[in-house]
């Protein structure tokens, strides 16, 4: 009994040092769906602008005055930037342009341009961006503008291109570039151009060339603004970072005061209501750490940009006071809903607020935090790039900790588009519901929420370390926020609960399957109806007629739009298998089939077009659609396979005998050819024609958890030796024909082992890519296992299949 006592110590020991010391690619901060979502991408959360998962800044600033003396513990001030000639995401500006090469002189401002073609910026060939539309490969554009000093003391050229372009302001070079950005970057203006500017007419000349896919070009100029260096502030000392399932949670030494930075997101995966409810705390504790009283005041800054798409849009903000609280609120003057969509997008309509209880406390709105612990009186205050700002007089803090608690909410009013229907946001469904009911209700059940949230941290903690030991536990920890923000909880016309993904630096995409798919085992361990929310609108999608094909549709749409699929070309295998290997997954988690008895006229329809289809897979995309088409794929027969072993699995709940003894009889034969087509001595190949070559068969992670005993032992005994051979690193890669991999792949890849110390083998590179990465990112899911950095993708859902190994611990004696 001693020994077990000293054995639980020393763990519990363990994970509370380790936990100081988190270290991850980005800290989560505020989580709640792909557009209210909030990180630090640095170590030291003063090192950098707090950042919107796409990079975007969605600025926080926290400052602590003790004695008189002002300490910065929270964000970096972002540049800000005055407009000297608006670029189109401002101003809609007149310019002249052709697309037939008009000769050497073109950037000169002395060009007869009278016969060019006048037209309306942005120009490009996304009608959604673009007011006049570019469909050739050159594009020439000369902007006049109007300068009415030369007082500037940083000139910036604010540009937005797809692909190579080249600029000259009067004639003079200020930028060439191969490539293309898709977003606005600031280029500093060269003292060659700088010089040839002068009061009156100026020219700004750009050439583009579209060499593939996406145009695009505007630009405009602008002044940095320069701010004044306050002599009482000094940055907070950072002692201390932990990270854990819903909390991210800083300790800094700001004087003679110790200030524990606590951010909590509650996504409680078992409950529904405070999962949906759109607010986040921020707590400050403070004591002393002399013995002495002393003075204190807390504020918190709060940028407006975190209701626009970009921080030239127009916002209003607004200051009041309901149920208890003095209430900030912000959002855009133009409040377009549900009008853009897209990848690398962020909201623009809805609102956001900075709520606190009311107390000694000064709340206001400026254009900058210049004035931080001054009074500023607006509390009505349009424009753009603005500031909520929220100074708390604390009083005197001594060796009694005193908190303040900030909540920062965000009303999208309408979250997503299904199938033309608006859909409200799930807090909505409650007749007479309102943003400052939720905030309030949030702080009103704050101690409870807290202790809910802390009891959930410690089991994802528990059955992480239960399952895969230490290191695999951070990984889910750091996993779980980000999966779950990556969807937004909404309910259907018909009253289904529907849990939307977005393909974040993907494609953009709603509900993918091929997201759901990878995403899963989080949800299957925790709470099913989740993940059937994932599936319900793609069932819908076929069960109403609306997708009419006899394989699963990819999506239902583009982010926040769900009105039938965007994606170019049909994943039929992929899609099909991922269905039915889901469903069947279901049924063994539940005990039941229920939900398959439901959809088994859709799933028959898709077990039907695998039996034929599946086995042997023509030249197409799977979920690894990154790496190209592939006929043949072993790894996408073998999903076939499973899923169709799932099918049987099902039909036999559900009485359907003979369907079963159909389908297992197939597979059964399946398998045995698979092994003999697949066969490449001491391991399977990528393809059944391609010998020499090798892949993750990830898919046979099914057979294994679902207890199908479709692949003899020895398949999963082969591959696994085979990939302990292969590993670089930063990890497995995906497959042989190139270093980078799927981090999510390759859990479930290591799940496959019989043996733990292969397990730990194949998960423990994954680790240190998580802690030594350079790509400061919300965790990419597709890296480079030479040098650890991002590929492609960043805050995905699908980090959510971490959890398969939690999963399999679920799943046994079921």
């Amino acid at each position: 009994m001693k020994t077990t006592f000293i054995g639980v110590l020393v763990f519990f020991n363990f994970h509370l040092l380790f936990g100081q010391n988190s270290k991850a690619p980005a800290y989560p901060l505020i989580t709640h769906d792909p557009y209210f979502s909030i990180w630090s991408t640095t170590d030291e959360l003063t090192a950098s602008p707090t950042k919107h998962w796409t990079g975007a800044d969605h600025s926080l600033i926290g400052m602590v005055e003790v004695d008189g003396m002002i300490y910065h513990f929270l964000g970096k001030k972002g540049d800000n930037y005055e407009t000297i000639a608006p670029a189109g995401d401002e101003l809609n500006y007149e310019a002249v342009y052709t697309e037939t090469n008009p000769g050497d002189n073109w950037m000169n401002p002395d060009l007869n341009d009278s016969q060019w073609q006048k037209g309306i910026a942005p120009f490009g060939n996304n009608p959604t961006m673009a007011k006049t539309q570019w469909n050739t490969k050159d594009i020439w554009v000369r902007r006049k503008f109007t300068l009415k000093n030369l007082n500037s003391e940083a000139l910036y050229l604010k540009l937005n291109h797809d692909d190579d372009v080249e600029v000259y302001l009067n004639g003079e070079q200020v930028y060439k570039v191969k490539g293309w950005t898709n977003k606005y970057i600031y280029v500093p203006i060269p003292d060659a151009a700088r010089s040839k500017l002068k009061t009156g007419e100026n020219l700004l000349a750009i050439h583009v060339i579209n060499n593939v896919g996406g145009a695009i070009l505007d630009a405009g100029i602008v002044e940095k603004v320069i701010e004044k260096p306050n002599p009482k502030l000094q940055m907070a000392v950072q002692n201390s970072l932990k990270l854990n399932a819903t909390q991210t949670i800083y300790n800094f030494t700001c004087g003679k005061i110790d200030l524990t930075l606590t951010f909590t997101s509650p996504l409680l995966i078992n409950d529904l209501n405070i999962l949906a409810r759109p607010v986040s705390y921020i707590s400050a504790k403070m004591k002393a750490t002399d013995n002495l009283l002393h003075d204190v005041r807390i504020f918190l800054g709060a940028s407006t940009d975190i209701a626009t798409n970009t921080p030239a849009q127009e916002v209003k903000a607004t200051k009041y006071s309901a149920n208890g609280l003095d209430i900030l609120k912000a959002g855009t003057t133009s409040q377009n809903i549900l009008k853009l969509k897209g990848d690398d997008v962020r909201i623009d309509w809805g609102y956001m607020y900075i709520a606190v209880p009311k107390g000694n406390l000064i709340q206001s709105i400026t254009k900058s935090t210049d004035d931080t612990f001054g009074y500023v009186s607006n509390t009505n205050l349009g424009g753009k790039h603005l500031m909520l700002n929220t100074l708390v007089n604390t009083g005197k803090v001594g060796n009694t900790v005193k908190e303040q608690l900030f909540l920062i909410g965000y009303d999208d009013i309408q979250s997503v588009q299904y199938f033309q229907t608006n859909l409200s946001p799930w807090w909505r469904l409650t007749k007479g519901a309102t943003i400052e009911g939720q905030l309030a209700q949030a702080l009103k059940d704050y101690p409870v929420t807290i202790k809910k949230c802390e009891a959930l941290n410690q089991m994802i903690y528990n059955d992480a370390f239960k399952a895969g030991g230490e290191e695999y536990a951070r990984l889910c920890e750091l996993a779980y926020r980000q999966s779950l923000a990556a969807h937004k909880l909404v309910k259907s016309p018909s009253g289904e609960l529907l849990f939307l993904s977005k393909e974040n630096f993907s494609n953009g995409s709603i509900n993918t399957v091929d997201i759901t798919y990878p995403s899963a085992p989080l949800f299957l361990a925790y709470n099913p109806a989740l993940l059937k929310g994932m599936m319900n609108g793609i069932f819908y999608y076929s069960e109403s007629g609306k997708w009419p094909k006899p394989f699963a549709a990819h999506d239902l749409g583009t982010y926040p739009i769900a009105n039938g699929q965007t994606y170019g070309e049909d994943m039929p295998v992929e899609e099909c298998g991922n269905m039915l290997a889901l469903t069947a997954a279901l049924a063994k988690i539940e005990g039941n089939a229920l939900y398959a008895k439901k959809h088994w006229k859709t799933l028959s329809i898709w077990a039907d077009y695998l039996s034929k289809e599946g086995f042997d897979p023509a030249l197409q995309l799977c979920t690894d659609d990154f790496a190209g088409h592939l006929a043949r794929n072993a790894n996408l027969s073998v999903k076939a396979i499973v899923a169709l072993g799932g099918y049987v699995q099902l039909a036999e709940q559900l009485g359907e005998k003979q369907t079963a003894e159909k389908y297992r009889a197939l597979t059964k034969d399946m398998v045995k050819k698979w092994m003999e087509l697949a066969a490449d001595g001491d391991h399977y190949a990528l393809t059944f024609n391609d010998k020499g070559t090798w892949s993750q068969k990830y898919n046979l992670i099914w057979d294994k958890l679902l207890k199908m005993n479709l692949f003899p032992k020895e398949v999963y005994e082969k591959e696994i030796a085979y990939y302990l051979t292969k590993q670089n690193a930063f990890g497995l890669p995906l497959d042989s024909r190139k270093t980078y991999t799927k981090s999510d792949w390759i859990i479930w890849t290591a799940v496959l082992a019989s043996r733990s110390q292969d397990f730990n083998a194949l998960v423990a590179p994954m680790y240190i890519y998580a802690t030594q990465t350079t790509s400061r990112v919300p965790i990419s899911d597709w890296h480079e296992t030479t040098t650890g950095k991002q590929v492609g993708f960043q805050a995905r859902s699908v980090v959510g299949g971490y959890f398969m190994k939690v999963l399999e611990d679920k799943l046994k004696g079921k």
